[in-house]
């Protein structure tokens, strides 16, 4: 039986900024926050994708839809490589891919209405006009909890809770198929994240979406993702299911972003936990080798002159690290 073809596949993806270079230094500083990196999505799953501030996770998202433009590497949706696409050629596949943002409160513009806000997109890349227009609006507001009487209000009226309902209402409004979710909870308070992640999953349910789900809230990662992939520096250090990242990771970074996990019970003291030694390696200009090799205690000769592959050690379970199998064995 031939393999499923993902809905998104990204193939050595690089996405590097150009930094203040000193006058007399012949190469140019160039900061490569994404770095030659590579995963896929299936459509209708959940693709977690983890790490530190600044590992390049949000500039991943927006190198998908084209906020930014990629450096290096392809971008296939749907068998297309629209990474390859002029603005002209991009458009209808911008009617594919959506984003909700991080932050409901830049994310809005403070001078539209909620319904112009959510019929932007359908001005641009459907049919609906007039009351047809305002009644997909209303029946938007209404699957992301709102009411239809919010149409006429401006983001000020809104709490942030409510704000990023409306980002999702917009994100909705032209049928996507890959929703880019850019740590939407994590400007929320704790008691609204529950019900956003609960509401993306009974949207995806019903309208057979598919996510790239960007956070570093573990837990909730784990909650609504099928499958993890984990970032360090711009570079991807294990992808494995779920269930099996959490219960059997490999890479020495995974096993300590997962130790600090906190426990809800203060009078439990927690196990094993791993306290990382060492310095970050500079993303400007960075020398070959593995990037979290100057904060791994396992680190040999070889992780810092040579840079790991992304490799399968165990089925369907791939880890970017020259020694992994003598650590999971000891």
């Amino acid at each position: 039986m031939a393999e499923k073809k993902p809905l998104l596949e990204v193939r050595n993806l690089k996405k590097y900024f150009p930094v203040k270079t000193p006058m007399f230094q012949k190469e140019k500083n160039l900061l490569k926050a994404v770095d030659d990196l590579s995963f896929f999505i299936h459509k209708g799953e959940t693709f977690g994708l983890v790490g530190e501030s600044g590992c390049g996770k949000s500039t991943i998202g927006r190198c998908v839809v084209r906020l930014y433009e990629p450096t290096d590497g392809e971008i296939i949706f749907d068998g297309v490589d629209i990474a390859k696409l002029s603005n002209k050629e991009l458009l209808k596949y911008r009617k594919k891919i959506q984003m909700i943002f991080q932050d409901p409160y830049a994310s809005l513009n403070t001078r539209m209405t909620i319904a112009e806000i959510i019929g932007e997109g359908m001005d641009i890349h459907t049919d609906h006009k007039g009351p047809a227009r305002m009644e997909r609006i209303h029946s938007l507001l209404t699957r992301v909890g709102l009411k239809k009487e919010h149409a006429n209000r401006y983001p000020h009226e809104f709490s942030g809770g409510q704000r990023q309902r409306i980002g999702i209402a917009r994100a909705l409004a032209i049928e996507p198929e890959l929703i880019i979710c850019d740590e939407p909870i994590s400007a929320l308070d704790v008691s609204i994240q529950a019900q956003v992640v609960n509401m993306l999953e009974d949207l995806q349910n019903d309208l057979g979406l598919t996510y790239l789900f960007i956070a570093h809230d573990l837990s909730m990662v784990k909650h609504i993702s099928d499958r993890i992939g984990v970032m360090y520096l711009g570079h991807m250090m294990e992808v494995a299911t779920s269930e099996e990242l959490y219960d059997k990771p490999l890479h020495p970074y995974t096993k300590a972003l997962l130790s600090s996990i906190p426990i809800p019970d203060p009078g439990v003291k927690k196990e094993g936990r791993i306290i990382l030694q060492g310095d970050v390696k500079s993303p400007i200009n960075p020398k070959p080798g593995c990037r979290f090799s100057t904060r791994c205690r396992y680190a040999v000769d070889r992780c810092k002159v040579e840079t790991p592959e992304l490799r399968e050690i165990m089925p369907n379970h791939f880890a970017a690290c020259h020694i992994v199998e003598e650590i999971n064995s000891l």
